[in-house]
């Protein structure tokens, strides 16, 4: 799978399968904190993912 952290303007390679919350749990991301997002598709945390798929992480942005 290839990860893009939109934080931290960083690519990896990972193997995992699972789902949206899982994967950012493995990458030490608060749910909370962040978007999964598979092919301009802004996944739910109960989504699966893929070995074979290119996932975003993009920061949640909140102001007040």
């Amino acid at each position: 799978m290839e990860v893009y952290l939109e934080k931290t303007d960083e690519h990896k390679t990972i193997s995992f399968k699972g789902t949206a919350k899982e994967l950012l749990e493995k990458l030490g991301i608060n749910p909370e904190e962040a978007l999964v997002v598979r092919a301009h598709e802004l996944l739910s945390l109960d989504d699966n993912v893929y070995d074979t798929d290119k996932i975003r992480i993009l920061s949640v942005i909140s102001g007040g």
